[in-house]
């Protein structure tokens, strides 16, 4: 029994066997983080690209905005083959108005309340958290152009570990329309309840 004791061989094949599936599962964690930041940065450009290319005169056209939107995708394709996504544009006629429409807080709750006064930047006759109108918009607004992709995991063990089997990231970008025409007067209306 002490010879039994006292022997060492098979040892490393133990020790091994204890550690490798924690060590496996730690590398494969990180090598899936590393691709979601190398897809990120990949999407970041590719919207950032387009989107500089969506302020230029005469790509405000659905066939236009359709195009810029495959170039994207086209880009993410040669990351994450089999993917799905989704993109929206929305135009402000200044930078001030990416918020919520400001009303008068009349009861001093830092929320807008049916019946206060607000400033209809849209002219939608109703109070918007975001003011926006759909599309390219036109000269000298400002675009803010989102795309959110999602695409399967680099290694399908995810599953197993009780984490979503897809990843999903999304990019974003706010640009100003170059100035090649008037800019469309919306004057914002006041209006009460």
């Amino acid at each position: 029994m002490r010879r039994f004791a006292r022997d060492q061989r098979g040892v490393t094949i133990v020790e091994f066997a204890l550690v490798a599936p924690v060590m496996l599962l730690l590398l494969m964690g990180l090598f899936d983080l590393c691709y979601r930041a190398y897809a990120q940065s990949i999407l970041t450009g590719a919207v950032q690209a387009a989107g500089r290319r969506g302020t230029l005169e005469g790509n405000s056209s659905t066939t236009a905005t359709a195009a810029l939107d495959e170039a994207v995708i086209r880009q993410m394709r040669a990351v994450a083959n089999n993917l799905t996504w989704s993109s929206s544009r929305k135009f402000y006629r200044s930078y001030s108005n990416i918020s919520a429409e400001p009303f008068d807080d009349a009861n001093h709750n830092n929320q807008y309340d049916p019946g206060e006064c607000y400033s209809d930047i849209n002219n939608n006759n109703r109070w918007d958290t975001d003011p926006g109108n759909s599309g390219q918009g036109g000269a000298n607004d400002i675009t803010v152009y989102t795309m959110t992709v999602t695409y399967p995991r680099l290694f399908p063990l995810t599953g197993f570990m009780g984490l979503p089997t897809t990843q999903e990231i999304s990019a974003s970008t706010r640009l100003k329309n170059q100035p090649y025409g008037s800019q469309a007067a919306d004057a914002p209306e006041t209006r009460c309840g």
